[in-house]
């Protein structure tokens, strides 16, 4: 990253409404002027459409740019659909402070994968709500974020969705 004093803040997303609030909540409580904000999703299946993407499936794509991920016809190169209201929650954060917003896709895990973004990234600090990240496995996916807590080595804060 460019900026030597720019801390990347990490928002674990998978579009949900607990996502959305834990993303609001980083940027309205952590991220601050300077700061690189990254959201970090975790994609259920790859699809390999080209030789880059089984390069991705380990490390994850590049960080893409707020301008790209704002765009339907790039995201479905990744196999992944943003939602409206979390792309207009980080193109507004964009506008109304000075920071740089980007994406890193993973593929797999969600509880391994969102690890490995704060160890490879590296993260400053990661939010990551407490319900959703994997709709097919709910029944033990309130373990991601009890997971990623007891195994990064980054400060972790929990957003808790109300019930």
């Amino acid at each position: 990253m460019a900026e030597s004093n720019g801390r990347r803040i990490g928002v674990a997303v998978d579009f949900s409404e607990c996502s959305k609030k834990a993303l609001n909540w980083a940027i309205e409580n952590v991220v601050r002027d300077g700061d690189y904000l990254i959201l970090i999703t975790v994609a259920h299946d790859m699809h390999y459409e080209d030789g880059e993407m089984q390069l991705w499936e380990t490390v994850g794509s590049p960080l893409i740019p707020l301008s790209e991920f704002s765009e339907a016809a790039v995201m479905k190169k990744y196999g992944v659909k943003p939602d409206a209201e979390t792309l207009d929650i980080a193109n507004t954060a964009a506008r109304q402070k000075s920071i740089t917003v980007v994406m890193k896709i993973y593929w797999g895990d969600p509880r391994e994968k969102i690890c490995e973004a704060a160890e490879h990234i590296p993260l400053s600090s990661l939010v990551i709500g407490n319900r959703g990240l994997g709709g097919l496995k709910r029944m033990i996916m309130g373990s991601v974020s009890n997971h990623v807590v007891n195994n990064v080595a980054c400060p972790v804060t929990v957003v808790k969705a109300h019930h």
